[in-house]
């Protein structure tokens, strides 16, 4: 494990506390998890899906997360390669079992295309990041 990587994770992968995350650790864990270099499509996400969860201790469904932005609903699995891999990159600690499951289970109607490639609803560049708030 290197020293970026050297803070308390579950038996899944998931930050114990959701305070020691930075910016530093997310792209550390992203590359563990083969994601490459977070760009600000990413960063966006990243900080909504973060920001929501520490307010209200609560999931945004991979579909709203998507849609706030505009982009097609397979945009969690093009950027991070699903929604369990965001939330590890966000720092965030174990869901419970009813949203890892449903996590784990949620997967687009068909194959997601490699990370920041594949057809979406609107023309988007990963690199350009989706139009946020």
């Amino acid at each position: 494990m290197t020293e970026r990587l050297a803070v308390p994770r579950d038996e899944y992968g998931f930050l114990v506390d959701p305070a020691d995350w930075n910016r530093e650790l997310a792209q550390a864990l992203a590359d563990e998890l083969g994601i490459g270099p977070l760009t600000p499509g990413h960063w966006r996400i990243i900080d909504y899906v973060r920001e929501h969860w520490l307010k209200h201790q609560a999931i945004h469904s991979v579909q709203q997360t998507c849609r706030h932005f505009g982009l097609d609903r397979k945009c969690i699995w093009r950027l991070f390669g699903g929604p369990l891999e965001l939330w590890k990159v966000a720092g965030l600690p174990y869901p419970g079992l009813e949203a890892y499951t449903y996590m784990e289970n949620e997967e687009p109607d068909r194959p997601a295309a490699p990370f920041h490639a594949g057809t979406t609803a609107r023309p988007v560049s990963p690199a350009d990041g989706p139009a946020g708030p």
